[in-house]
């Protein structure tokens, strides 16, 4: 039976953030989804469950540090399930929460936007480079 690690926050009182006021906790919310590494991992969660290794493959360029850092801070926020599996060696897989869904297709949508703009914004790039020439 797979015994899941996960620290669910506590019951807090409901408030509303400001992400534009630079003691909310809401900024560092916005930086761990929208991190680089965080954001591809939300990303690939969307469509299964992923073992450690697994992220890394598709996740070209990261390395195991930051990897590492980054499901811990998305597993903190509630928005990553870590189950581990009493195998030997342990087996650990992730997953998304209901919450991190959520936020990973909001994400996924930003992504999704990137990667169909990106000629018309490397164009913009290079005519900046050319005029500043």
């Amino acid at each position: 039976m797979p015994v899941v690690i996960s620290s669910q926050p506590k019951s807090l009182p409901i408030r509303e953030g400001n992400v534009y006021a630079a003691n909310c906790p809401s900024r560092s919310v916005l930086d761990h989804v929208t991190s680089r590494w965080g954001s591809l991992v939300l990303v690939l969660l969307l469509a299964r469950t992923l073992r450690f290794g697994e992220l890394a493959r598709e996740i070209g360029g990261v390395s195991q540090k930051m990897l590492a850092q980054s499901l811990q801070v998305l597993e903190s926020d509630g928005f990553i399930l870590r189950t581990v599996y009493p195998t030997k060696p342990p087996k650990v897989e992730y997953s998304l929460t209901p919450l991190g869904r959520e936020v990973a297709q909001h994400v996924q949508a930003l992504t999704g936007w990137v990667e169909q703009n990106v000629t018309t914004i490397l164009e913009h790039r290079e005519n900046m480079q050319k005029s500043q020439d």
